[in-house]
């Protein structure tokens, strides 16, 4: 990641814009603080995208589109049966 100054920035924008392009994201910095980033824009879509919510998720699962069921029931197993330490256990 490429760091520049507004002034910097001014100055070789076009360079700054094509490293961006190439996934290079470049820091711009102000009185030696970084407040901004140039990123591409492929970066920033990805960024900015509506992310699916779980329910979304689900029902867009392969699954679901060719009617496939998955059997999601809960067994009532409890697994191994527990140990009786008290005293009143023979």
């Amino acid at each position: 990641m490429n760091k520049a100054s507004i002034y910097e920035t001014k100055n070789r924008l076009s360079q700054i814009v094509s490293a961006a392009e190439k996934g290079e994201p470049q820091i711009i910095t102000k009185n030696g603080v970084e407040t901004a980033v140039v990123i591409s824009i492929e970066e920033y879509k990805k960024l900015t995208a509506k992310k699916q919510s779980l329910v979304e998720l689900l029902l867009d699962n392969p699954c679901h589109k060719y009617g496939i069921e998955l059997d999601l029931t809960r067994s009532k197993d409890t697994g191994r049966p527990t140990i009786d330490f008290s005293e009143d256990a023979e």
